[in-house]
C-alpha cells in the first residue's frame, strides 16, 4: 500500500462523509521511537463539499483518559467540528493506546517524555506536509502538558508551530506527601504492580492511562523533582519559547487551579501571550475542568474565543459579555 506521506509510513485507514463533514483517519508508523511498535492515529476533519480546500491547520490534543471524541462526538458536535465548519483544517491525534491508536509493546512504560520527544514532532511534520504550513496547537489538560514539554524541551521545530494554546494546563500544583521520600518510594512500589489506571473505574473518562505516566508525575512532584526528564529541564526551556501563546483556566477547576495555570503561563517567554480566566467575574459561567470546552455554555462563550484566537493570535480576546451573540450547533 502506498504511503500517504513522503516522510514516513502513513496509511489512510478510512475516508468517510459524516453529514456536512469529511473524516479522514490516518495511521502513522514513523519508527522514530525506541519502541518500534508505536503507531499513532490522527483524524482530519474538513467540510465535505470542500474536501480539497485546506484552511489553517489546527492540531487538538486530548487530555488524560480521553480520545478524539473529546473534540468531536459521533453526532458531529464538538470544538473540532465547530472549527472545521469555520473553515479550519482540523487534526485530532490520539496518544498511544487511546482511541484508534493501538497499544504499543511497552504501553505500560509510556510517559509524557515519549509523547513530547517522539510523537508530537511526527504529528506536526505530517500535518505540515499535508497542509503546507505550520499548525496552531491546542491542548487540554494532559494534552497541554505534553505540548508544554515539547516546547520546553525544544522537540518541536519553530516551523511546526504557529501558536500554542493551553486549556486547564499546569505542572505546579504541589502534593506535599510526595516531598517525603518514604511516601514517594512506597507509592512507586505500589504503582509498579499495575500496568494501567482505569479511566472508567475511576469515572474519569473512557480510556485507560499507562502506569508510566503516574510514575513520571510522581518524580516531577517529588522532593527534588522538576518538570523535565533526565536530559532536559522543560520548565527552564519554556523561558526560551517565543510563539504566540494563549492560556485558559477555569475558575471552577479544582484539578488544575487558576493560580497553577497562570504560573505555567508566566514561565513561557513568549512576547505575545495572553491569559484568560473563565469565571463569573469575567462575564463567563463558572466553568470547570471539562465543561470549559465540552458543554452548552462553552459552545457559546468559549468556542468563539478559540476561533478568534486562531484567526489572529496577536489579537486581544473579548470577555464573554461581548461574544455571547455567537451561535453554534447545540448539544441538546
Amino acid at each position: 500500500m502506498q504511503s500517504s506521506s513522503n516522510l514516513f509510513p502513513v496509511a489512510l485507514q478510512s475516508a468517510e462523509r459524516r453529514g456536512d463533514l469529511c473524516e479522514d483517519v490516518y495511521r502513522i508508523k514513523a519508527g522514530n521511537s525506541p519502541d518500534r511498535t508505536v503507531e499513532l492515529a490522527i483524524t482530519r476533519l474538513g467540510l465535505a463539499d470542500q474536501s480539497d480546500v485546506r484552511g489553517t491547520p489546527v492540531i487538538l490534543l486530548h487530555g488524560s483518559f480521553s480520545n478524539r471524541r473529546f473534540w468531536y462526538s459521533p453526532r458531529g458536535i464538538g470544538l473540532g467540528a465547530y472549527l472545521a465548519r469555520a473553515g479550519f483544517d482540523v487534526w485530532m491525534p490520539e496518544m498511544r493506546g487511546h482511541g484508534l491508536s493501538p497499544r504499543n509493546q511497552d504501553y505500560r512504560q509510556n510517559r509524557v517524555a515519549d509523547y513530547a520527544r517522539y510523537d508530537l514532532p511526527v504529528i506536526g511534520a505530517f500535518v505540515r506536509e499535508q497542509s503546507g504550513r505550520a499548525a496552531h496547537w491546542l491542548g487540554h489538560s494532559l494534552g497541554g502538558t505534553t505540548l508544554a514539554a515539547a516546547l520546553g524541551g525544544q522537540y518541536l521545530d519553530a516551523e511546526l508551530v504557529a501558536s500554542a494554546a493551553f486549556f486547564g494546563t499546569q505542572v505546579s500544583r504541589t502534593y506535599w506527601p510526595l516531598k517525603l521520600p518514604p511516601v514517594e518510594w512506597g507509592g512507586r512500589l505500589l504503582l509498579k504492580r499495575f500496568a494501567q489506571i482505569s479511566g472508567s473505574r475511576l469515572k474519569r473518562g473512557p480510556e485507560d492511562e499507562p502506569i508510566g505516566l503516574a510514575l513520571e508525575s510522581m518524580r516531577w512532584f517529588g522532593l527534588f523533582g522538576r518538570f523535565g526528564d533526565q536530559d532536559r529541564d522543560w520548565w527552564a526551556g519554556l523561558a526560551e519559547v517565543d510563539v504566540p501563546l494563549l492560556a485558559v483556566a477555569a475558575a471552577g477547576d479544582h484539578q488544575d487551579p487558576v493560580w497553577a495555570c497562570r504560573k505555567l503561563f508566566e514561565q513561557v517567554g513568549s512576547a505575545n501571550k495572553q491569559f484568560v480566566r473563565l469565571g463569573r467575574e469575567e462575564g463567563f459561567d463558572n466553568f470547570g475542568h471539562v465543561d470549559m470546552l465540552v458543554s452548552k455554555p462553552a459552545q457559546v462563550q468559549v468556542w468563539p474565543l478559540v476561533e478568534q484566537w486562531l484567526h489572529n493570535p496577536l489579537s486581544t480576546l473579548p470577555t464573554a459579555s461581548t461574544s455571547l451573540d455567537s451561535t453554534v450547533p447545540g448539544y441538546g
